[in-house]
This record gives structure tokens, C-alpha cells and sequence, in this order.
């Protein structure tokens, strides 16, 4: 059912809740009219990309010219910067070279330190000279007794009573310089018993010479005489040793 409302007539009533209408103002517009959709704004024009700038010619680098390296910034203080060497570059044979260089080294040590023992060996003597010819060091005397030869002997009295004249000369036949031999002397009896025995060192029987040479060259010979007393059995027999 359609409610007419008149203008300019007497208030209208709900005929339901019995309330006044109000009648809207005549704005000469019709409420009931569909209202026009608001105009879109128009569209802006989308941006048109920007022609890249043309890149400048190559200029030719002259002959001096070196290439910049760059040079990769660190953000830590200038104190707390570590920059490593460059490794060196190592030759492939330096490590052998390095190896040998120690072997070497190792063998002059030995060397030096068992040389007294390698002085005693005749076949290791020769070697142990010629390292310390060259380091400067000093070699025990060779000792070698037995290389020594007896070239006459004889026990005398002297004139003098109970006194006994000593005369003996030898040859050192070894290979090296070695120091004057000590003499073990031993006196025996008509039954073949020692009575007497002694060994003299060569300050003994050298007497004053003994500040002259120290040592026997190969091949040199020397001559000794002392006297010794005679001891109370007659003596008929003597024997010489070297010590």
C-alpha cells in the first residue's frame, strides 16, 4: 500500500506507531532518482624510461700506463687492520736442500763429539784429522805400543858399585806421530825369576831431553841410557816391553 503525502497539507500520521511524518523540504531534486556513480579520476601517464646516456669512448692507454688494482677497504680501524704477507713462493728442491744442509750438520756433530774415539781407530783417524784441521780442534796423541821396534838393548854395570847402566834404541814404525814409549824393564835371575821390574815414563829416562820432542815422527828412531840399582841376587837375564 502506497502512502501519499500531500505538500502544504494538513501533518500526516503514521497509520501504524500514529507519529507525525516529516515531510522533507521540496529541493527540487528526486531523492528517488539513482544517484550517478562520482567520476573516476583521470589516469596519469605512466613514466617513459629515460634513454641511457651514451658511454664515453675508450681512451687508448699509452705504454706507460699500468693497470690500478683495487684495493678492497676494510671497515676496522686503521690499528686493527692485519694484512697478511703474500706467501713466498718456494722452489720444489729447497726443501731437499734444507734436508741435506741438516744431515750434513748432524754428522759433523758426531763427528766432534766421538772424536777421541774415532782418533783411536786407525781406519777413522784419518777423517777425524781432517775435521778438526778444519774446526780447530784437538785430537789425543796416537798410542800404539806395539808399533814400536827394538833396535839394540843391553844392561851394563855402570862402574859404580850396585849400580846398573841401561842402554836401549827403538824405531816408531807406525803410522802417525806418537809419544815417546814408556819402558817396562825386568831383571830375572840364574833360575829365570824376576827380582826387579819397573816401568819408566820417558821424564824418567829422558832425563833432560825431556823438553825437547814430545813425540816420535813414523820412522824415527831415538836412543836412551839411565842407570838403575842392582839388586841384591845376581842378575843374568833382562826383558824390555813398551807401554
Amino acid at each position: 500500500m502506497a502512502l501519499i503525502v500531500s505538500r502544504g497539507g494538513p501533518a500526516q500520521h503514521c497509520p501504524r506507531c500514529r507519529n507525525p511524518l516529516d515531510v522533507e523540504p521540496d529541493t527540487g531534486v528526486d531523492t528517488d532518482a539513482p544517484t550517478p556513480p562520482a567520476p573516476e579520476p583521470p589516469l596519469e601517464p605512466e613514466p617513459q624510461p629515460t634513454p641511457a646516456a651514451a658511454a664515453p669512448a675508450a681512451t687508448p692507454a699509452s705504454p706507460g700506463d699500468r693497470p690500478r688494482r683495487r684495493v678492497r677497504r676494510s671497515h676496522a680501524p686503521s690499528f686493527a687492520r692485519v694484512v697478511a704477507p703474500a706467501p713466498a713462493a718456494r722452489k720444489p728442491w729447497s726443501g731437499w736442500l734444507i734436508i741435506a744442509g741438516l744431515a750434513v750438520l748432524l754428522v759433523l756433530q758426531l763427528l766432534l763429539a766421538q772424536r777421541q774415539e774415532l782418533a783411536a781407530s786407525e781406519r777413522w783417524r784419518p777423517l777425524a784429522s781432517g775435521v778438526c784441521a778444519v774446526f780447530g780442534c784437538t785430537l789425543a796423541p796416537w798410542h800404539e805400543p806395539g808399533a814400536y821396534t827394538m833396535l839394540a838393548r843391553s844392561v851394563q854395570p855402570s862402574g859404580t858399585p850396585g849400580v846398573l847402566r841401561v842402554t836401549a834404541s827403538f824405531r816408531n814404525d807406525a803410522r802417525w806421530p806418537q809419544p815417546w814409549p814408556a819402558l817396562a824393564l825386568s831383571l830375572s835371575d840364574v833360575r829365570g825369576q824376576p827380582v826387579a821390574q819397573r816401568t819408566f815414563a820417558a821424564r824418567d829416562y829422558r832425563g833432560g831431553d825431556a823438553a825437547g820432542d814430545s813425540e816420535l815422527a813414523p820412522g824415527q828412531s831415538a836412543s836412551v841410557q839411565f842407570d838403575v840399582v842392582e839388586p841384591a841376587s845376581p842378575i843374568v837375564a833382562f826383558n824390555f816391553e813398551f807401554r
